[in-house]
């Protein structure tokens, strides 16, 4: 396909443009400050059924800055953020780049021997951290503990109430590992601190850097994804103009959103965060997406207009019993990433719903959104839709050269939204551009005449059977439209006979099913060489703390137990 080719765009809605307007000088913070300032008496955030506004929300980001500042530390340090979803996220986020600085997202559940990569990695100068992880900071040398460490809590900026929250996790529940922290300072001590000092503000640049998105590390050791101002801000922009089909310009009553996903994936952090702020929404915000029943109650407490969540949340949900008593009427759209949604679980959230599930498609490296179905769109479609306004794609062979229209290739992605380098690795930077500068995505793609690209399978996921191609998505398909199966994974696991043969991991719906009974359907929809010739029935298959089923667990675990 030639790059100047873009079929796509003869095929957007009429309100969404081809590109956006992008300014010269625009920057991410400040036109977060604009749109923090102008909707300042409306409610940001709703946590445990505690509300802030987005003036509360203003005030206490300024005071993080202006701690920050007062440290004595240089512009562009790294901040890491090793935080679940809560209060205090996107008021340390939103300081830190208002101090000049550099945001790192950190997973919490990260043990000490991933934590001390990252630290080391990032240099990072101060941490902020739930008090519930804090053992595990203690246990890092200290040659790459920050100087500076910020303990929150789950009840921070929540008042009375917080001290009655922390109270039952720390003494109830007993959620929180002994620990020693010489010198650690309380991040509502920080903030008062802060808000007795004067803040320096200083421009922010479209190429300063924002925010370092470590990449999960499955191909090896973890990778900073540099994401700019400007790159977000075009994602932000980009989102906001596929979005209109389905929400509109913004100029009515605020829209709530359902912020299950956890802040610190980039996939939440731009649509639920970022996006979610400049246009002005009320974010209600789930610590822990696995409980639905904290789900349901948010939901219930406030029903959203907009959803963001992965395959597998947005299945649990539909099979929830209480979760289809919840009023619908008001859902406007409901976005499926981070994993490929399956057919079977789209048609069931339609079912319960009435408002059907939108598929998009990014990676850390683009900020992530590279491509998403039409929003008003009302039918699964089975693809991951059209790349967004102003960017470009290309499906390459193993020579690096376009194919051809309707063949299989690896998506590369170009457009303002993609970083400009991983930090501190030269290598690894140039071998994920192409000469031309196209970011290659490691995902296996075919593109239609339209331009709507349906994802093949990652690369390195591909099982190869007798010289076959056999990708991994093609199967859980099939078997997820099973109606006595729940969740189901598929690996390759090494074969004698074949190289490697399919193993299924299967989480059933109704317990009387068999592994005849899924032979025998996989049989009627499957070629030969794709069966699975292993099935392994299990309670639960292990998840990202985002949701995403994790093949490479399965995959290790498999390959063991097989030598």
């Amino acid at each position: 396909m030639d790059t100047q080719q873009k079929p796509w765009l003869e095929h957007y809605p009429a309100s969404v443009p081809q590109d956006i307007q992008l300014g010269a000088e625009q920057t991410l913070i400040d036109c977060l400050d604009t749109a923090i300032k102008k909707h300042k008496d409306r409610t940001a955030l709703t946590f445990m059924g505690h509300d802030i506004t987005y003036e509360h929300l203003d005030r206490s980001a300024d005071a993080f800055a202006a701690w920050l500042q007062a440290q004595g530390l240089e512009r562009g340090s790294r901040v890491m953020l090793m935080l679940p979803n809560g209060l205090p996220f996107l008021i340390c986020l939103l300081g830190t780049m208002r101090a000049g600085m550099v945001g790192v997202n950190t997973n919490p559940q990260y043990t000490e021997r991933e934590l001390e990569f990252q630290l080391a990695d990032s240099q990072a100068q101060v941490i902020v951290i739930l008090e519930t992880f804090a053992h595990v900071l203690e246990q890092v040398p200290a040659a790459v503990k920050p100087a500076h460490v910020v303990l929150s809590t789950v009840g921070d900026l929540m008042g009375l109430k917080g001290s009655v929250v922390n109270f039952a996790v720390r003494y109830l529940k007993r959620m929180v590992p002994s620990y020693s922290l010489p010198g650690a300072q309380r991040l509502e001590t920080v903030l008062e601190q802060g808000s007795q000092l004067s803040l320096h503000r200083q421009a922010a640049k479209p190429d300063d850097l924002a925010l370092l998105q470590y990449t999960g590390g499955t191909t090896g050791r973890p990778k900073g994804a540099m994401l700019s101002q400007r790159n977000l801000m075009a994602n932000v922009l980009q989102v906001e103009a596929v979005g209109f089909p389905a929400l509109g310009d913004f100029k009515g009553p605020a829209y709530t959103m359902m912020v299950a996903l956890p802040l610190y994936h980039i996939f939440a952090l731009t649509v639920c965060g970022l996006f979610a702020m400049y246009a002005g929404m009320h974010m209600v915000l789930v610590m822990n997406p696995r409980d639905l029943n904290s789900v349901y109650k948010a939901w219930k407490r406030n029903p959203p207009e907009v959803v963001p969540a992965v395959n597998t949340l947005f299945n649990a949900l539909a099979n929830h019993e209480k979760f289809r008593t919840l009023p619908f009427d008001q859902l406007k759209l409901c976005l499926a990433g981070g994993a490929a949604l399956q057919k079977a679980v789209a048609e069931r959230w339609l079912a319960v719903t009435a408002c059907p599930l939108i598929e998009g498609y990014g990676l850390s490296e683009t900020s992530p959104v590279v491509a998403v179905n039409s929003t008003d769109s009302r039918e699964y479609s089975g693809t991951i839709g059209f790349p967004l306004p102003s960017t470009d794609v290309l499906l390459l062979d193993e020579q690096g050269q376009p194919v051809a229209m309707g063949e299989q290739g690896e998506l590369a992605v170009k457009g303002p939204q993609v970083m400009s380098a991983y930090w501190n690795q030269p290598e690894e930077t140039a071998n994920v551009f192409t000469p031309n500068g196209f970011l290659k995505t490691g995902d296996i793609g075919v593109m239609d005449q339209q331009g709507r690209i349906r994802l093949v399978d990652r690369k390195k996921d591909m099982i190869l059977v007798s010289g076959f191609n056999v990708y991994p998505n093609e199967i859980e398909e099939v078997v997820a439209e099973h109606p006595a199966v729940l969740e189901v994974a598929a690996v390759g696991v090494p074969s004698e006979h074949s190289g490697e043969s399919i193993k299924l991991f299967v989480v059933k719906r109704n317990p009387s099913v068999t592994e005849a009974d899924i032979k025998q359907w996989c049989k009627e929809r499957l070629t030969a060489y794709k069966r699975p010739r292993i099935i392994e029935f299990r309670d639960e298959l292990p998840k990202s703390n985002v949701g995403k089923i994790l093949r490479r667990v399965l995959r290790d675990e498999a390959s063991t137990a097989k030598a």
